[in-house]
């Protein structure tokens, strides 16, 4: 039978940006609703809607007693028998860590998704940092960019990610200093004991997290049949099996409860979870994690959290 999947050729540093470009040409709609959200959303995210000090005008409220009479909108006051205050929006920049997985395994694409995982990680990042430049947050990205706060963060981060060294693994955080967000993009395919012991001290240090796990559909719905061989992209371990399709099941059990049990324990540390498969659009994973960010219910049923 023809190949279901392939490890595509890993990314070029130099070319992360344009890659990451070309992609976005490819999903359209990722790129629309990543504009729809970023002009929608007026003062950032977080639930920074509020009261403080800022520029933009948030509601009128009636006047109370003892409050300086500067604060008076004259004009709505004028409107009825009572007195207004004119609030502004209190805006504060947060600060908000990206991290993309650009380990071998993200490499998988088979003939049943639009791009490979590495590829969606790579749009994801981007359009996330795009739209929170937009909302006025300062973006950085662990060990490789500090936090900026920049309309054109998302460019700058693309050229730090140009001349870093491509790792694996979870990002080193030490450089990350009181409380922030980190949202963190791979297919986290490692045993879920596992990926928990190095995310929760995380957790404990204060940082609030979003974790989105990007899967190939055929990692999920295992299609294969007949003489399979598989090969571990990490390791390079082969293993063949005579009748895949036989083991279907028991793949599809494991690779549920891997998912299930990850997803449960990132809930318990008061982290979100979204799973993302790439035959979806990306605008449903970037709404459901900007959902999250803000405190919103999901628009989206396909970001599943």
């Amino acid at each position: 039978m023809a190949s279901i999947g392939q490890i595509v050729e890993q990314t070029p540093s130099s070319e992360v940006l344009s890659r990451a470009q070309a992609r976005a040409a490819l999903v359209p709609d990722c790129m629309v609703e990543a504009k729809r959200i970023a002009n929608t959303v007026i003062a950032g995210w977080h639930g920074r809607r509020k009261r403080g000090m800022g520029e933009n005008f948030w509601q009128f409220r009636p006047y109370a007693e003892g409050e300086s009479l500067s604060r008076i909108d004259w004009r709505r006051s004028a409107r009825d028998d009572h007195t207004y205050v004119r609030d502004r929006e209190w805006e504060a920049a947060h600060t908000i860590w990206l991290w993309a997985d650009m380990s071998p395994s993200m490499m998988y694409k088979s003939t049943y998704a639009m791009v490979s995982k590495e590829s969606r990680a790579l749009v994801l990042m981007l359009a996330l940092a795009e739209i929170l430049a937009r909302s006025g947050e300062r973006i950085g990205c662990p060990g490789i960019m500090e936090p900026v706060s920049a309309r054109n963060a998302a460019e700058r981060l693309a050229t730090a990610i140009m001349h870093a060294p491509l790792t694996t693994g979870l990002p080193e955080t030490a450089m990350i200093r009181g409380q922030s967000d980190i949202v963190l993009i791979g297919d986290f395919l490692d045993d879920a004991d596992s990926v928990m012991s190095r995310i929760s001290p995380l957790g404990k240090r204060g940082l609030r997290g979003h974790v989105i796990e990007v899967a190939d559909p055929a990692e999920e719905t295992f299609p294969y049949t007949g003489r399979t061989e598989f090969t571990d992209p990490e390791t390079g371990e082969k293993l063949t099996s005579g009748r895949a399709e036989m083991i279907r099941e028991d793949y599809q059990r494991a690779y549920l409860a891997r998912r299930e049990a990850l997803g449960d324990g990132l809930r318990h540390l008061g982290w979100s979870f979204t799973f993302h498969r790439t035959d979806h659009l990306a605008s449903e994973a970037l709404v459901a994690v900007h959902s999250q960010l803000s405190g919103m219910p999901a628009a989206f049923p396909g970001g599943r959290t």
